[in-house]
């Protein structure tokens, strides 16, 4: 079985979903950037100030930020684990190899989810989120509302300051700017690992898919 997974893919591809589904079915840590920094803003915390001047402007926190975090998380839990939302940049892939040498313990499986614009923008405008679990909703597809309690730890849904028209956009730019060229990076250093799978599919169709793939443990030489 594949340990050490990457799941990349623009904002709204179902990313942390499916990581969350896999780490229940695998009993493989999922670790979402995102999700941390959210917790450390919501809190209020020095970290959660600074990664919040950032994210509010749709912009992608620094790579020494979002290091700082996955450093000490592998260090407490040890290099098994589900990324959601990171490597962003080629800066931290390149980090992340570094990371996992020390350890001797290289990526088993990246999977790219991938979806067109038009999805992403209808999907982000109807997302709800919980700041203290990290776990995401629809309103339109999940019947949840803003202010009504998570189903997962019971805290209050709200719309991320970053769920808004105006700051997707940046977001998105900033995906084709800085995250895409990642994908370039791992077909040339790791072609054998790189998946691809349409996210504009249902969340079951693509669970099946990614879990053949955590499944599939081959020697990829």
């Amino acid at each position: 079985m594949n340990q050490r997974i990457v799941l990349l893919g623009p904002p709204a591809s179902g990313k942390g979903t499916q990581a969350d589904r896999l780490a229940d079915c695998f009993l493989i840590p999922h670790v979402s950037t995102g999700a941390l920094l959210r917790s450390e803003c919501s809190r209020g915390t020095p970290l959660g100030q600074e990664a919040d001047g950032w994210t509010s402007k749709g912009l992608l926190v620094p790579d020494e930020l979002a290091v700082r975090i996955v450093t000490a998380w592998m260090k407490e839990n040890g290099p098994r684990f589900i990324f959601d939302g990171f490597p962003r940049t080629v800066g931290q892939a390149e980090y992340l190899d570094s990371s996992l040498a020390e350890l001797r313990a290289g990526l088993d499986l990246i999977v790219l989810l991938e979806l067109p614009d038009e999805l992403i923008r209808r999907r982000i405008l109807e997302r709800i989120s919980c700041l203290k679990c990290g776990a995401t909703f629809s309103m339109s597809l999940h019947g949840n509302q803003e202010g009504s309690p998570c189903p997962r730890c019971g805290a209050l849904l709200v719309r991320r300051n970053d769920d808004t028209e105006e700051a997707l956009d940046q977001r998105l730019e900033v995906y084709r700017d800085l995250t895409l060229p990642v994908v370039g990076y791992y077909e040339k250093k790791s072609p054998n690992l790189l998946h691809r799978i349409d996210a504009g599919e249902g969340s079951d169709e693509i669970f099946a898919k990614l879990s053949a793939l955590v499944a599939d443990k081959k020697d990829k030489g």
